[in-house]
C-alpha cells in the first residue's frame, strides 16, 4: 500500500508544441489557404485535395481551432475535464475539488460524460480540442490511438487522473489498481479470511485491481477467487444480484470485495434479507470509502481514496502550466488507505 507521495521524473512538455494547419498543409502538399478551405468549405476543393487533406489531418492527429479568429495564442481560461459517469458518486468530490480550485485563479470547468461501454472519450476531446482550453483533465489512462494522437498534437496541457502509469500522456495524478486488489487480499487474510469473492464493474480500472486481487489470493496459498462482473456504473441493485449470483452456485465465501461502495452496499442488503451475518458470516469491503459507508449498520470497511487530493493536484498542474509557473513532479501518487470498519 502507498502513502501519499509525489514521485517520477518525467519532463513536462515545454511550449505548445501543437501541430498547426501550417503542418497538415505541407504534409498535404497543398497550400495552407487551400488546406483551411478544404476543412471549413469542402465543396470548394477537389476530391484529391480533400483525400489529402483528410490524410494527412488522420496523420497528425490535427483538429481545426474553434476559437473565432483562429486566435490560437488567445487564453481561454477554460479547462475541460471528461469522467466516465456523474451518475455515480465517486468522481463527484475530484470534480468539486477541481472546479473550487479552478475558479478561485479565475478559471471555468467544461464537464463531459464519456460513458463506460462504447466511450464517447474521442468525440468529446475533438469538441474540446476544437475549442482550444488551456488544460484538459481526463479520468484513467486508456485512450484510443487516434484520442491519443490528438492530445499530443493539439499541445494543450493534459492531466490524466485515477489511475497511474510510467508512461503518461504529459501529467498525471492518482494511485495504482493493481496495488489497491493485492492490499485488499492482505487485510483480509489478515483477518483470517480464506474463501475470497470480488463483485466488479466491467471498466477497465475494475478490472485491473480484479486481476490483481486474484493474483495476490493465488500467490497467498487461497482458494480460487470466484468473481461477478456487473456493467459499469454499478448500483446497489447489481450488487444484491451479485451476491445471489455467487450464492447460487454453491461455492463457499466467507469475503467479498465490491469495485465500489454502492456495490457493498447491495451485498449487505442481500446478506441480510437471507439472514447471513456480516461479518461473522462474510466480510464485505467496498472501495471509494463514501459519506453514507460509516453510518451503515454495520459500518462499511471501505478502500479510501483521497479524491479531493485528486482535484486539486489537477488543477494545480494546469494553472502552473498556463501561468508558465515551475511546477514539481509531472506524477504524483496520492496512493490509498483502507479504512477499517465493521463490516470486515
Amino acid at each position: 500500500m502507498k502513502s501519499e507521495t509525489a514521485s517520477g521524473t518525467r519532463r513536462a512538455r515545454r511550449g505548445s508544441g501543437a501541430v498547426t494547419l501550417h503542418d497538415v498543409a505541407k504534409l498535404a502538399g497543398v497550400a495552407p489557404i487551400t488546406a483551411s478551405r478544404a476543412l471549413s468549405s469542402p465543396s470548394q476543393v477537389s476530391k484529391e485535395v480533400l483525400r489529402k487533406v483528410a490524410d494527412a489531418v488522420s496523420s497528425t492527429g490535427y483538429v481545426r481551432n474553434g476559437l473565432a479568429g483562429g486566435l490560437a495564442s488567445t487564453r481561454s481560461r477554460l479547462v475541460a475535464a471528461v469522467v466516465p459517469t456523474i451518475a455515480g458518486p465517486v468522481f463527484l468530490q475530484t470534480i468539486q475539488a477541481l472546479t473550487q480550485a479552478l475558479a478561485d485563479e479565475g478559471y471555468q470547468l467544461m464537464l463531459g460524460q464519456s460513458g463506460y461501454v462504447n466511450s464517447r472519450e474521442d468525440d468529446l476531446l475533438e469538441a474540446i480540442i476544437a475549442r482550444r482550453p488551456d488544460g484538459i483533465v481526463l479520468t484513467g489512462i486508456m485512450h484510443s490511438p487516434q484520442g491519443r494522437k490528438r492530445l499530443l498534437a493539439a499541445g494543450i496541457p493534459v492531466v490524466e487522473t485515477w489511475d497511474l502509469t510510467e508512461t503518461p500522456l504529459d501529467m498525471l495524478v492518482g494511485f495504482s489498481h493493481a496495488d489497491v486488489g493485492s492490499a485488499v487480499v492482505a487485510y483480509l487474510h489478515a483477518k483470517g479470511r480464506r474463501a475470497l469473492a470480488m463483485i466488479a464493474g466491467d471498466d477497465e480500472r475494475s478490472e485491473r485491481r480484479q486481476q490483481a486481487f486474484k493474483a495476490a489470493a493465488l500467490a497467498a496459498g487461497l482458494p480460487k477467487v470466484s468473481v461477478v462482473t456487473v456493467p459499469a456504473p454499478t448500483t446497489l441493485k447489481s450488487g444484491r444480484s451479485a451476491l445471489a449470483d455467487l450464492l447460487a452456485d454453491g461455492t463457499e465465501i466467507d469475503a467479498v470485495f465490491c469495485s465500489s461502495d454502492l456495490l457493498a452496499l447491495g451485498v449487505m442488503v442481500e446478506a441480510r434479507s437471507r439472514g447471513i451475518a456480516v461479518p461473522g458470516q462474510l466480510a464485505v469491503v467496498g472501495f471509494g470509502d463514501l459519506e453514507f459507508a460509516a453510518d451503515l449498520d454495520p459500518s462499511l470497511t471501505s478502500v479510501r481514496i483521497d479524491s479531493d487530493a485528486i482535484g486539486l493536484q489537477a488543477a494545480r498542474f494546469i494553472i502552473d502550466r498556463a501561468e508558465k509557473r515551475s511546477a514539481g513532479p509531472a506524477v504524483v501518487d496520492v496512493g490509498f488507505s483502507i479504512v477499517e470498519r465493521e463490516s470486515a
